[in-house]
């Protein structure tokens, strides 16, 4: 799988309209929601509030620290959809440890800042924050 890293040097070497289509091209990869994360209570515990889109993250990490993402963007959303597969990718199976190192100025480093809105751009800054916060307080969980 790639990794943040790989897909920072891939979006950077596009232009934006290439960019655009690669979201896209990944919103079609996100797997299926596990059915036993479709009931209401969970999802609604799972849900960034900050996004436009309705966006459920559920991030776990492992006996050896290794992140597990699960996700459920609709595909009435394909950018933002695209955006969460990305990010699927890029953290799934790795250490969390590897946390650290993530760049907080994602969007940037991609060049999606230029090709998409404001209020897309929020909702996406929204999506990652929660991520990189979430794998954090967990790492620190099972460090205590």
């Amino acid at each position: 799988m790639p990794s943040l890293q790989d897909f920072i040097r891939l979006f950077g070497s596009a232009d934006e309209r290439t960019r655009l289509e690669m979201l896209l091209e990944l919103s079609e990869r996100l797997p299926p929601l596990p059915p036993e994360l479709e009931q209401a209570s969970l999802r609604e515990q799972a849900r960034v509030p900050e996004c436009q889109s309705p966006v459920y993250l559920w991030i776990e990490l492992d006996a050896q620290g290794r992140i597990h993402l699960q996700a459920d963007v609709p595909r009435e959303a394909p950018t933002v959809r695209g955006f969460v597969a990305l990010l699927r990718e890029a953290f799934e199976g790795r250490e969390g440890a590897e946390i650290w190192s993530a760049p907080p100025d994602l969007l940037n480093r991609l060049g999606l800042t230029q090709a998409l809105g404001m209020q897309r751009i929020r909702g996406l800054e929204a999506i990652y924050r929660r991520l990189l916060a979430e794998i954090k307080r967990r790492l620190a969980a099972q460090e205590a």
